[in-house]
Formats: C-alpha cells, sequence, structure tokens
C-alpha cells in the first residue's frame, strides 16, 4: 500500500501536520496513562500494560511525561526494564498468571460457557502465560 504523497503543501502546513501529529500523540498517550491509573483501583485491569502503551505515544509528543514515567518510582523500573530488555520482574510474571487464572475462574463461574469456548479461552489465556512466563528477568543475562 503506497503512501499519500503531499504536493505543494508549504512549511506552515508541514508544521501543523506536525503539530497535529505530536498532540493525537499526546492525546492518546494521556488516554491509556489515565485508564493504567483506573487500573490501580479496578481489579484485573492491567496498569502496567497502558503505562507501556503511552510511553511511545510520549516518547513521540512529550519528552517530559515520557521521562516521568520512565522515572516513576513504582512503574518506572519496570517500564524501563521492558524497553531496554524487554525483561518482566519475577512479580509482575506472578501477578499475570494469577490475574489470568482469577479471570478465568471469574468468567467460567459467572458465564457458564460451553466446552468448546472454555477450551478456546483457555488456551488463548495459557498461551499468553507460558510467553510470559519465559519473558527474561530484569539484569539477568540470557
Amino acid at each position: 500500500m503506497s503512501m499519500p504523497v503531499l504536493v505543494e503543501a508549504s512549511s506552515n502546513d508541514l508544521v501543523r501536520l506536525g503539530r497535529a501529529a505530536r498532540a493525537g500523540w499526546l492525546v492518546l498517550g494521556v488516554a491509556l496513562a489515565a485508564i493504567g491509573f483506573v487500573g490501580i483501583f479496578v481489579p484485573l485491569l492491567p496498569t502496567t500494560d497502558f503505562l507501556l502503551l503511552a510511553l511511545p505515544c510520549f516518547a513521540r509528543s512529550s519528552p517530559r511525561l515520557e521521562a516521568w514515567l520512565l522515572n516513576h518510582p513504582r512503574y518506572g523500573p519496570s517500564l524501563r526494564a521492558w524497553r531496554t530488555e524487554r525483561a518482566v520482574p519475577r512479580h509482575a510474571k506472578i501477578a499475570a498468571c494469577v490475574g489470568m487464572a482469577v479471570g478465568f475462574g471469574m468468567f467460567w463461574l459467572h458465564i457458564r460457557p460451553g466446552l468448546l469456548v472454555s477450551i478456546t479461552v483457555a488456551a488463548f489465556m495459557l498461551f499468553w502465560a507460558v510467553w510470559i512466563v519465559r519473558r527474561p528477568e530484569p539484569g539477568v543475562s540470557r
């Protein structure tokens, strides 16, 4: 698929386009960070995942907010470990697996899905649990 080409655009149009793109990234980053903040208080809504999604948005729009996230006392170490090593701390692996197990249990008890749906959802969650567990831990050489 080819990219659209700007024809005869003035420099002011390009500057505005850049500003608009930065504003869009900023709005998306703030929205993702806000959802992550809500996740602090709502069980089974992941906080770090949404902050990981907000981080590249802030990298494209606000170096100050990106630095704030990376230097945050609680979430900064996990975000830096993911960014530099694609690593997940052990406590986060345990929390993710326990959260998925509890989520599946709640799903199974409240929805009462059929066997095929249960197996499909369990297989999906098991796939991601294995993927998370196999990620390296921060500071551990491969």
